[in-house]
């Protein structure tokens, strides 16, 4: 993994102590509070319902365990013990005093990490596919072009003052787990004709208040063009993207409202310009972070005791079955470590949890970890003669539920309990509908599901591509709940659709309960999954049970 040079180093701690003093100045009143935000807002500093909240970027996703200690360090000495994962691959610390998140930034500087544009009309944190440079179905790991996008847009002096926030993901497999289509820039590694490894580059995604899938401006693009491509892209943005209304300033909007084969010859008439300006600097570039991303050396083991293991234990076994993924190494496994044990926050990690996965990570899996976009850690090059010693591990600290992909495995924003935008809870939603089906013992008999659930418009819980979309609203001071079906945020992606009227909040667990049950009675097997279901049949049976005079008789008797 990428680790920080001189330069890096330098970087960062001038960013530290230019915000120290600008802390400073706003202790003492020098600053107000409106002149303070958007030098808080660059260093990843928010304000939030009840304090101040720093999100730290993961770049893409990755880190060691010595960084992911020094996070658990940052979660006991300024926090309350806890860290919450995001949908952005990123870290968000929510109750750190002020005076102190200079020392929180000099502390992630220790070890080569930072919030430097994880807020802001600016590149955001570029996110990855969680299982790069491991995965069995992967092209090429993506994490280097990651990297080589990050250093360059990191202080960009173009790119810091967009007209809005602008969000770049990587994925280097055909089955998009980064979710690439709805992102500003989405970027798929395909082959050409000949075999060489290039992008698919989709433009104009996202969710917030005006879903959109991105739309593909080049069907191929050689890897030595891809950042003179992408700067062409947020060039052209820059000049045209609104600044008029912050609600129709991203990137989707600008290609909506001026047409994507307009937009594309901007784009294209821009790269031709600066491509010459490259002169393959950026190839040496990249051939220089390329070395640090070498593939682990994997050693060679005996499995019995993991085929004994998973022979004689039940529980090992549904769990290997459901939080296990395919490694290009047979012999070894992607284990995804599930922070959605059913009633607990999606998301959070205590610090001892936190310290666990370090060791894990640092003993099992090469001192590497991964934070994926649905709020889960990745143990990415685990040999299966030590899953049964991994399991065990964290099953000691409530780390081994056997959800991944199940109903419970729910993305979920922090909502009204703590974010200063939402207009409803998504915390307890999301732990009552995974405690509701713990007590039906109905989780493995559904199969792969995903919930989403967002506590506002802006949509952080990515409820759009939920195949169970929630997104909680206000209703004349009432929290009320609309639901989305068949929503995908994979290389079939797609936006769910609205159903109908919402529900309060005491009603919503029981709709999604009806819809399940409606799902469990339709499907022509267990291999039909509720996705396929809903593409096959359509909205009519999921509406019937939700809204039908059946639906509302059992309303009744249960109330």
């Amino acid at each position: 993994m990428y680790t920080y040079s001189e330069f890096d180093e330098s970087f960062v701690r001038n960013r530290v102590a230019q915000f120290r003093g600008q802390v400073e100045r706003r202790l003492d009143g020098s600053l107000t509070e409106d002149e303070f935000k958007p030098l808080r807002l660059m260093n990843g500093l928010y304000l939030q319902l009840h304090a101040y909240m720093l999100r730290v970027a993961i770049p893409y996703g990755t880190l060691n365990g010595r960084q992911m200690r020094q996070l658990a360090y940052l979660a006991e000495r300024w926090d309350k013990g806890y860290g919450h994962f995001t949908t952005r691959q990123n870290i968000q610390f929510n109750w750190p005093k002020l005076a102190d998140v200079p020392d929180m930034l000099d502390a992630l500087a220790d070890v080569g990490m930072h919030a430097i544009q994880t807020s802001g009309n600016t590149i955001r944190n570029v996110t990855a596919d969680h299982f790069a440079g491991a995965a069995a179905d992967e092209i090429e790991d993506p994490r280097p072009v990651a990297e080589l996008l990050r250093q360059w847009s990191t202080d960009h002096p173009e790119f810091q003052f967009l007209p809005r926030k602008f969000k770049i993901a990587v994925t280097g497999s055909p089955t998009d787990r980064a979710v690439t289509k709805a992102h500003d820039i989405g970027l798929r590694m395909v082959r050409d004709a000949g075999g060489a490894p290039g992008f698919e580059v989709m433009v104009g995604g996202g969710l917030g208040r005006t879903p959109m899938i991105g739309k593909v401006i080049r069907d191929f693009l050689p890897k030595a063009d891809l950042l003179p491509y992408c700067e062409a892209i947020l060039a052209t943005y820059n000049l045209l993207g609104r600044r008029d209304n912050k609600y129709k300033a991203r990137i989707k909007i600008t290609v909506h409202e001026n047409g994507l084969e307009a937009f594309r010859d901007l784009v294209e008439a821009r790269f031709a310009e600066i491509r010459p300006e490259f002169s393959g600097v950026d190839q040496d570039w990249l051939a220089g972070i390329e070395t640090q991303f070498s593939p682990p050396r994997l050693s060679d083991a005996d499995t019995s005791e993991y085929d004994a293991r998973r022979e004689s234990d039940p529980v090992f076994r549904s769990w290997a079955d459901t939080n296990l993924a395919p490694h290009k190494d047979p012999s070894h496994a992607i284990v995804t470590v599930s922070l959605k044990k059913p009633g607990n926050t999606p998301g959070d990690a205590t610090a001892a949890q936190m310290r666990l996965l370090a060791d894990l990570g640092a003993t099992y899996s090469h001192d590497e970890l991964r934070i994926s976009h649905e709020q889960n850690v990745i143990l990415p090059h685990v040999h299966r003669a030590d899953l049964p010693a991994v399991f065990d591990a964290l099953r000691s600290a409530a780390l081994a539920t056997a959800n991944v992909g199940l109903v419970s495995d729910i993305i979920a924003c922090p909502g009204m309990d703590y974010c200063a935008l939402a207009t409803a809870r998504s915390i307890p939603v999301a732990q009552s509908i995974a405690t509701r089906f713990e007590d039906l013992k109905l989780e493995h008999d559904i199969g792969a599901l995903k919930i989403k659930i967002s506590g506002c418009i802006n949509a952080c819980g990515h409820h759009h591509v939920g195949h169970i979309g929630i997104l909680g609203l206000d209703r004349a001071g009432v929290e009320n709940y609309q639901i989305t079906l068949g929503g995908d945020g994979t290389e079939t992606a797609s936006l769910g659709e609205r159903t109908g009227p919402g529900f309060a909040y005491d009603e919503i667990v029981p709709a999604i309960e009806r819809l399940i049950h409606a799902y469990l009675d339709l499907r022509q097997g267990p291999e039909e999954t509720f996705l396929d279901l809903y593409r096959r049949l359509g909205m009519g049976p999921f509406k019937d049970a939700l809204y039908g005079d059946a639906a509302r008789g059992r309303q009744a008797d249960a109330a």
